[in-house]
């Protein structure tokens, strides 16, 4: 039988070449998942889009499903066609206008304002309501 041979302690070199092999290792782990969760989200997004898209189908066949009742129903009260039908135009119309103002309104604030105005060293703005000149 052969005497049991010590294992000699790994030297430095030996120590730092698994260190940077481990780390490699898990780097490549965590971009793997990363990529993983990044593709998830992106097929969530698509789905989320596309029932999105299918609901604003279905508000719009809706909507036009309510003007022509509207107009119908006014025709059968005795207004004339013109008449249901420039209403029905006027109630689109104003729909539209409230749909237009919302959208300034929200788009006044572009995304990630909060972050380059940190990036370019710039001082918050004040709330909404409250402005540098404004008496508070």
């Amino acid at each position: 039988m052969e005497p049991s041979t010590r294992r000699s302690a790994p030297g430095l070199g030996e120590v730092i070449g698994r260190l940077l092999g481990e780390t490699r290792q898990l780097v490549a782990d965590y971009a793997e998942l990363g990529i993983l969760d990044a593709r998830r989200a992106a097929i969530r997004l698509a789905w989320i889009l596309g029932t999105v898209l299918v609901a604003a189908v279905l508000v719009v066949t809706s909507w036009m499903g309510f003007v022509a009742a509207s107009i119908v129903f006014a025709w059968g009260r005795g207004a004339s066609w013109p008449i249901a039908l420039g209403i029905a135009a006027m109630v689109n119309l104003i729909a539209a206008g409230a749909l237009g103002w919302l959208t300034l309104k929200l788009a006044k604030e572009l995304p990630f304002t909060a972050l380059l105005r940190q990036l370019r060293g710039r001082a918050p703005e004040p709330p909404q309501g409250l402005r540098r000149n404004d008496p508070a």
